[in-house]
């Protein structure tokens, strides 16, 4: 799924302008915009999705007397249309990017600081604090996060008299023992793109990996290793390497996987099926005790720099109030994302038990680019380019991570 979506890492040349261009444009609206709309731009191109946010838009600007619009373009298109209203000086009152994008942006200094435009952060997650900051200045708020988990047949399991894993040694027995006839035990998206390495994080960082030094420690190749057993003992496809987060879900509604990892954006669909009886578990990690850690992901609200303050402070009051914990919680149970506010998060917790995994795991979730900062994507690729190196049996897990650092640049 987009933006909601765990990770839509937009290509590099989509923020391919000059920050300096980016700087400049960075500063305003559009010529002589009407002062009681306050504009959007996000990536809510589907029907339903547009609805619902102007749904809670409507809700939050009535009462202010202002009315919002919104501009939705596809979620890897809305880099490179706020690069050109930038640079037309008709960027929208509010930037709703996916967390990964935020550095991208932060750094050309065309972002307000998100308090400075009176939006309150008390009391929100640390792990969406990360999320929408850059070099410890917040310029993001994120209503709502998602990340991942495991997810299983719960049938399949009891059959077995396997309980969830929570391990990885338990995943390897469990994974094996499930792997009959046309069903693997386990399944993951391992392309080279944004899904496969959003997958791996869990592993790669639950073993101690680290992003800005691909190659230092043990972390990083256990965790290579470790799929590679998966998939070499049939216990998962080889065609992981060319599945996406979809792909995932279609094997396991169709009963091809008995466990997956995979997001809330594919509770609709599960949720849909009447074959497949599910549940959520954590993410195994490497031994008990170890907290898992994996990518938080969702899209955090920025307010452009304008040279009309009263536009950022309107800004600011639809913010504000989308981000109540009333809100908040209805937002999450629309969406089936978790709220940022820890009372609306524990909120949503109780009233949605089946899925109450995800809320205790955005709580240990890391942001992906809280370490590289703007160096994300191309370390991201160079991860791609490891697992997808030791599945296909082109390396080891040692050599691949060394390729992976030399790609990565010699900080990565």
């Amino acid at each position: 799924m987009p933006a909601s979506n765990a990770w839509t890492r937009r290509s590099a040349a989509a923020v391919g302008l000059t920050a300096a261009t980016l700087a400049a444009g960075l500063t305003g609206c559009a010529a002589e915009p009407d002062p009681d709309t306050v504009t959007v731009l996000n990536s809510a191109t589907d029907t339903a999705e547009h609805e619902a946010n102007q749904d809670f838009f409507d809700r939050c600007a009535e009462p202010l007397g202002l009315r919002v619009e919104q501009i939705s373009v596809p979620a890897d298109q809305v880099a490179s249309k706020a690069l050109r209203m930038a640079s037309s000086d008709s960027l929208t009152d509010i930037l709703e990017l996916d967390g990964s994008e935020l550095p991208q942006f932060a750094e050309t200094d065309g972002l307000r600081p998100i308090g400075e435009v009176g939006v309150e952060t008390e009391g929100l997650s640390d792990s969406s604090v990360s999320l929408g900051s850059f070099e410890d200045t917040q310029y993001g708020v994120a209503r709502s996060v998602n990340s991942l988990a495991l997810i299983y047949n719960t049938e399949l399991l009891a059959e077995a008299g396997l309980e969830p894993p929570t391990t990885w040694d338990e995943l390897r027995t469990a994974a094996a023992e499930l792997t009959r006839g046309d069903t693997y035990g386990m399944a993951f998206s391992a392309s080279p793109d944004a899904d496969g390495v959003y997958q791996f994080l869990p592993f790669f960082w639950s073993a101690g990996g680290d992003e800005s030094r691909l190659a230092e420690g043990e972390g990083g190749a256990s965790a290579l290793a470790l799929w590679k057993e998966l998939v070499d003992s049939g216990s998962a496809s080889r065609s992981v390497v060319n599945w996406n987060q979809q792909d995932v879900n279609d094997q396991f509604v169709s009963g091809r996987a008995a466990m997956m990892i995979n997001g809330p954006w594919q509770v609709p669909v599960l949720d849909a099926q009447d074959d497949v009886d599910w549940a959520v578990a954590s993410i195994p990690v490497p031994e008990a005790g170890v907290d898992p850690l994996p990518p938080i992901g969702g899209t955090v609200m920025t307010v452009p720099k304008n040279d009309d303050r009263e536009r950022e402070r309107n800004a600011g009051r639809v913010l504000n109030c989308l981000n109540s914990r009333e809100n908040q919680l209805a937002w999450g149970e629309r969406v089936n994302n978790v709220p940022t506010r820890a009372e609306a998060a524990a909120a949503y917790r109780e009233q949605n038990p089946k899925l109450a995994p995800f809320a205790d795991l955005v709580e240990t979730a890391r942001s992906r680019t809280a370490v590289v900062g703007t160096r994300w994507p191309v370390v991201g690729d160079a991860l791609a380019g490891a697992f997808q190196s030791v599945l296909t049996g082109r390396s080891s897990p040692e050599d691949a991570l060394r390729n992976a650092q030399r790609q990565a640049g010699e900080d990565g």
